[in-house]
């Protein structure tokens, strides 16, 4: 079995996963963000501690299966720094008791390996990777190797939503809110202008949306409560055919060299962008492989999937060059 531990932002998580048939054992989450909603986003110094507090509790409830783990592996980038140490000083305290393997995993390749938990994985595809943190295309071979194809120049998809969630006085975390929001809004009201729309390049920008949405708001002086659900919808829309511009002429390019298209990350949960983006895998035909929805956000199942395929490579993390590191791919 391998134990694997996902701290890299405000949530706390620890899984067991069985490496031959893939089956996960234990799976504990447990979030932070009724701590940091009163802040409007997360705190890291907070984020840090709780982390502190949480994470020896869920492993309490793992000591069963100790005789039976061959490795460890653990979120060692991206994120907040001092959540992801953590994580990681977790992880080699396991290695320095049980004398086990570390195997250090890159957060948004658990993303990516979360549509394969208790699954086998299917490649080649192209993925959309949407979180709080990361928007980014990428044609992904297979477990290990990617290619970037657009990555985003300035705030993230599900950034956006935080952003646009916390002008609107609405509560963090800013996504389920927001959409929530939008379904009783007209989408229609507000025409935000889509982010390089004519623009040639093939990359993704939320500053100047996010903008408009401020300058939106900053008109109406005194919101009621439709305004704010029109603005959400039409903030919403604006948003996901941004996206859907742009993946456009990615598929154009390469829908011929693959059969899936994905969506991964806390983002991918939003069901107007699913709904959207299974009409574009329709015109191209594409198959659309989805997470389960638990899966979306961060956890620590996911990492557990990647882990189960460094260590069916032999491909380990040395105790001491495993680091806590802030970087992306």
């Amino acid at each position: 079995m391998i134990l694997s531990i996902e701290s890299s932002c405000d949530d706390s998580s620890i899984a067991i996963t069985e490496i031959k048939t893939k089956k996960l054992l234990f799976h504990k989450k447990i979030s932070q963000e009724l701590k940091h909603s009163k802040y409007g986003g997360v705190v890291p110094e907070l984020a840090a501690r709780l982390h502190a507090e949480t994470l020896p509790k869920i492993l309490q409830e793992c000591k069963m299966f100790f005789p039976k783990l061959k490795a460890i592996g653990v979120t060692n980038e991206p994120g907040l720094s001092v959540s992801l140490v953590e994580g990681v000083m977790m992880a080699k305290a396991l290695n320095i008791a049980l004398d086990i393997p570390l195997i250090a995993v890159n957060h948004l390749k658990g993303h990516i390996s979360s549509l394969f938990i208790e699954k086998d994985g299917i490649f080649p595809m192209i993925t959309l990777l949407v979180s709080g943190g990361h928007t980014q295309v990428l044609k992904t071979k297979n477990f290990f190797e990617y290619q970037i194809l657009a990555t985003t120049l300035d705030d993230s998809f599900g950034e956006s939503f935080d952003k646009v969630s916390k002008m609107l006085g609405l509560g963090y975390p800013g996504g389920p809110i927001v959409e929530e929001y939008a379904e009783k809004g007209d989408e229609n009201r507000f025409n935000f202008t889509i982010p390089l729309y004519n623009s040639n390049r093939i990359a993704f920008s939320y500053s100047g949306l996010k903008n408009q949405v401020r300058l939106a708001i900053k008109s109406l002086n005194d919101l009621n409560q439709q305004d704010k659900y029109d603005i959400c919808a039409s903030f919403q829309k604006t948003a996901v055919d941004h996206l859907l511009h742009k993946l456009k002429n990615i598929l154009k390019n390469y829908s011929h060299e693959v059969n899936l298209f994905s969506i991964v990350g806390g983002a991918s949960a939003n069901k107007y962008l699913r709904d959207k983006i299974f009409n574009l895998c329709k015109k191209f035909d594409l198959e659309l492989k989805l997470a389960d929805l638990k899966y979306c956000s961060d956890n620590a199942a996911m990492i557990g999937r990647y882990a189960i395929e460094a260590y069916t490579k032999q491909i380990f993390t040395p105790l001491e060059a495993l680091e806590a590191s802030p970087k992306i791919f």
